[in-house]
């Protein structure tokens, strides 16, 4: 039986190698659940939801990484993201009409969806500077363009394989460390790993546990699988967050809005969940907005 909705750490015992393994479930279907992609749409968004699950472990302190891209395709932009706490959102937006029905109903490269484009991957402490990487999008995995990032942007041999069904995604990474050991010794280890690591299927991804994968891929390596972490879909959105949002647009924008409409309507880009405020709800929110504080 495979793992549900939970990523866990390995490494590989004598070496300076470690690994993430990721499986989405629940968390995955709960977000493709309302949004009606279509079945090409879904299977990337799932890899890209897998992707930010594995790229997580590198928070040590509370933080999010955003993994996003940009393109002039049917996807004009996608995003991902995981919190230090496992906690995943994200969106798709575009025209899918652009997409043949063939396009849609199968799996597509990348370059196909979003065209020319950009992958960028942010790193958010919640306590110290965000950082950024840019790469362009130059490869039909998205699995490859990520490994071309930490090649450019971290400068960390790694590899990822991505997988996506209509159920669930997976992800599995491995990731060379700075080690004491010579050169020589070092690429002997990290391509022996690769070899291996590049027999994975994606079928046994999205089927089997995390423990028979890695058993599959390194049954004669000692590799130390750690205790499962949980993943959940969690959506930030509140009525509070929304009217702080709206108290930055001005008054008079809301109530022309409120006299055209009966009330102002705003919908959760992540989640979908409306919010609705009436003339009288919008003139309390602003006048406590300006009450001054002694």
């Amino acid at each position: 039986m495979k793992d549900q909705d939970t990523l866990q750490r390995f490494l590989f015992d004598g070496t300076d190698t470690r690994g993430e393994i990721t499986t989405l479930a629940s968390s995955y279907q709960n977000m493709i659940a309302s949004k009606n992609y279509p079945t090409s749409v879904a299977l990337l968004f799932g890899e890209f939801l897998a992707a930010a699950s594995l790229l997580s472990s590198s928070l040590k302190y509370p933080g999010i990484v955003n993994i996003q891209a940009s393109g002039s395709g049917p996807i004009s932009m996608i995003m991902a993201e995981c919190s230090h706490g496992q906690k995943l959102r994200g969106i798709v937006r575009g025209n899918f009409d652009d997409l043949t029905y063939e396009q849609q109903s199968t799996r597509q490269d990348v370059s196909t969806l979003l065209g020319k484009s950009t992958l960028a991957i942010t790193v958010e402490p919640e306590n110290s500077e965000r950082y950024q990487g840019i790469v362009p999008i130059e490869n039909d995995e998205l699995s490859a363009c990520l490994e071309y990032y930490f090649e450019q942007s971290v400068q960390l041999p790694t590899k990822i394989r991505l997988a996506s069904s209509k159920t669930c995604a997976a992800g599995v990474l491995i990731q060379q460390m700075p080690s004491s050991q010579s050169v020589i010794e070092q690429q002997h280890e990290w391509q022996h790993l690769c070899t291996l690591f590049s027999t994975i299927k994606s079928s046994e991804q999205l089927e089997l546990s995390h423990n028979d994968q890695l058993y599959r891929l390194f049954n004669e390596e000692n590799v130390r699988l750690f205790d499962a972490q949980m993943l959940s879909y969690f959506c930030s959105c509140s009525r509070h967050r929304t009217e702080q949002a709206l108290v930055s647009l001005g008054i008079e924008e809301l109530l022309e809005t409120c006299k055209e409409q009966g009330q102002v309507s705003i919908t959760c880009q992540f989640c979908a969940e409306q919010y609705e405020f009436t003339k009288d709800q919008i003139t309390t929110m602003f006048s406590q907005s300006t009450t001054v504080l002694h």
